[in-house]
């Protein structure tokens, strides 16, 4: 089985915190296919840069399915271009945010999300209304940058701890989930720190993605995710024009 992990964001260390943590958790015969975006932002902290990493995103997962990757993973908790993904793409697509609240959800009454800044907050909120689970997950940030989270001289990872801390303790939640690819790596150290299930997404997507291949189920291609309808896309779209991606 060959899994296509791509990070939207055009940074490739972050991609290869992802790919590591997918590889982790893979089973025996399985292989990542990860891939970074090569336009569009560095990072993704709203729905700009989300709008903006789109295009980038849909390039990598057309050109992995003809690479021959049986599913696909969007290596971002914003499940940034998740629909679009699943029209282009005939393979399962599996977003981070989505994996990563149907695994809490398994195994916790409450819990929360604890992503980055504000601004990235609001649209998962979305995405947990969405999914069905806005009754029982809150979601809180820590106010800290992607990227700060790569840096050993920032205090993002103490912002992090007080954040899942303060979920803990006023939300009481049961279980936590990291709302951010580039947490990935905190996982078992978080664990062993706080004493309860810590979540992160793209385990979580690796599994559910190997769950449906090895089931023969992908993505309906009737109404909602049917291919998209061929027309002519113009100015700096043109190569992203229906016929053209899928080549």
């Amino acid at each position: 089985m060959r899994i296509l992990l791509v990070n939207p964001n055009t940074t490739a260390s972050m991609t290869a915190t992802a790919a590591d943590a997918a590889r982790r958790v893979v089973a025996s015969g399985t292989d990542i296919l990860a891939r970074t975006s090569t336009m569009g932002p560095e990072s993704i902290e709203g729905y700009y840069d989300e709008a903006m990493a789109i295009p980038g995103l849909l390039q990598q997962i057309a050109v992995g399915e003809k690479d021959g990757a049986d599913a696909a993973i969007i290596a971002c908790f914003d499940d940034t271009g998740l629909d679009a993904a699943r029209a282009l793409a005939n393979i399962p697509v599996i977003g981070l945010c989505e994996a990563a609240v149907s695994a809490a959800s398994f195994i916790a009454q409450r819990f929360t999300i604890v992503t980055t800044m504000e601004r990235s907050r609001l649209p998962i909120e979305h995405l947990v209304h969405r999914y069905g689970a806005s009754g029982r997950c809150k979601v809180r940030a820590a106010d800290i940058a992607v990227l700060s989270l790569e840096d050993p001289l920032s205090n993002a990872k103490q912002r992090l701890r007080s954040e899942i801390d303060v979920a803990l303790r006023e939300d009481r939640a049961e279980a936590i989930i990291l709302g951010c690819a580039g947490m990935a790596d905190l996982v078992d150290a978080l664990r062993k720190e706080f004493h309860v299930p810590v979540i992160d997404g793209v385990a979580a997507a690796v599994k559910q993605a190997e769950a449906l291949v090895s089931m023969g189920l992908s993505t309906a291609k009737s109404n909602a995710y049917a291919t998209p309808v061929q027309k002519t896309y113009r100015g700096i779209l043109a190569d992203f024009q229906p016929n053209a991606m899928r080549a």
